[in-house]
C-alpha cells in the first residue's frame, strides 16, 4: 500500500488581515518502510502530520492511502491509521496496561479475551510489560513515547505517522525507540517527522526536505549524500575570519571547535585551502536549506 499526497496547500489567518501559507502544493508518493521528513521548526511539518491523520483538511490537493480517499473518507481511513503527534498526554495515575486495554476498547476490541492478547503484545513489543503495572506518571520520557506508539499500533495500522518522536530523549531511550520504528516499516507506511537529522540518517530509506511549506528536496538519503561527494570542503578558521570566508564562499554550516570555528562550504571545484569532506545527510540538508542543492522548482529558485 502506498500513500500519495497530490499538490495540497494549507493557509492559516495571522490576524485579522494577514494570512500564512503552511503547506504549498506539496505532492510525495510514500511506500511501506520508514520515510523522513526533515525540515526546521515552523516548515510546515506538523501541518501535513495533522492532515494526513485527518485532524484537518487542506484547502486544496488530494491524499489517496490505497484505494481510500484521505480527504473525503476520513472514517476509512482511521480504521488503519496510527497516529503519535509531538506532546500527547497520559494519565499519571494509572498504569499502562490498564490504560492501553482502554484505548483498546474505544478501538472497536469488545471481547475481552481477545483484547487482553492485544494488550499484552503490544506492551511485549514496545518493551513495557515488565513495567505495564507502573502508573504512567513515573514513566521516563522514552518510556511514555514507546507508550504511545503502544496505542498508535492498536488495530494493526497501514499508516503509522509519528511526529518528532526523539525530542528530548536521552540517547540510550532514543536508540530503543528508533528500533522498534525501524522494526514497525517492515509491514507499514511509516512517516517520521523531525528536525533531527540524524534520525532520518539512521532509519529512513526516502525521506524529503520541506521548509516554508515547500518540499525542496526528494531522494535516498545514501544517493543524496553520494550526489554531494566532491562538493563539501572544510576548514578550521579563527572566528573572527568567518565574515571574511562568507563573501568569497558557499558557506553551509559551522561549528565552534576548541575555541575555533569549523566551516564547511559548497563548492563544484577545489576552493583552495579547504580539505575535501566524505558528505553526511546533515551536508546534504544545510545544502538544500542553502538553496545550492535540490530537485524541486523551489530549491533552484
Amino acid at each position: 500500500m502506498s500513500l500519495t499526497i497530490t499538490n495540497i496547500s494549507k493557509t492559516y489567518s495571522n490576524g485579522r488581515t494577514s494570512t500564512v501559507q503552511a503547506l504549498k502544493n506539496v505532492s510525495l508518493t510514500i511506500s511501506n518502510g520508514l520515510f523522513g521528513l526533515l525540515g526546521p521548526n515552523g516548515a510546515g511539518k506538523s501541518t501535513l502530520m495533522r492532515i494526513l491523520a485527518t485532524l484537518q483538511e487542506p484547502d486544496a490537493g488530494s491524499i489517496h492511502l490505497g484505494d481510500i480517499d484521505v480527504v473525503n473518507q476520513p472514517n476509512r481511513v482511521r480504521q488503519t491509521l496510527g497516529y503519535l503527534p509531538q506532546e500527547f498526554g497520559v494519565y499519571p495515575k494509572v498504569n499502562a496496561e490498564s490504560l492501553l486495554d482502554y484505548f483498546a476498547v474505544l478501538k472497536g476490541f469488545s471481547n475481552r479475551q481477545s483484547r487482553r492478547q492485544v494488550v499484552e503484545a503490544l506492551l511485549r513489543k514496545t518493551n513495557l510489560w515488565e513495567v505495564r503495572k507502573q502508573k504512567l506518571g513515573g514513566y521516563s520520557g522514552g518510556m511514555r513515547q514507546r507508550f504511545g506508539v503502544a496505542v498508535a499500533l492498536l488495530g494493526n495500522p497501514k499508516l503509522l505517522i509519528v511526529d518528532e518522536p526523539t525530542a528530548g530523549l536521552d540517547p540510550a531511550e532514543r536508540v530503543r525507540f528508533l528500533n522498534l520504528l525501524s522494526e514497525l516499516g517492515e509491514n507499514s507506511v511509516v512517516i517520521l517527522s523531525t528536525h533531527i537529522v540524524e534520525d532520518v540518517s539512521e532509519l529512513c530509506t526516502r525521506m524529503a526536505i520541506i521548509n516554508q511549506g515547500e518540499i525542496l528536496h526528494e531522494a535516498e538519503p545514501l544517493k543524496a549524500m553520494e550526489a554531494l561527494k566532491g562538493r563539501i570542503w572544510r576548514k578550521i578558521i579563527p572566528k573572527n575570519e568567518l565574515i571574511h570566508l562568507e563573501r568569497e564562499h558557499k558557506i553551509i554550516s559551522t561549528k565552534l571547535l576548541s575555541g575555533r570555528t569549523l566551516v564547511h562550504i559548497y563548492s563544484q571545484e577545489s576552493p583552495g585551502d579547504f580539505e575535501p569532506v566524505q558528505p553526511d545527510l546533515e551536508d546534504v540538508y544545510f545544502a538544500v536549506m542553502a538553496g545550492y542543492v535540490g530537485n524541486r522548482k523551489s530549491a533552484a529558485a
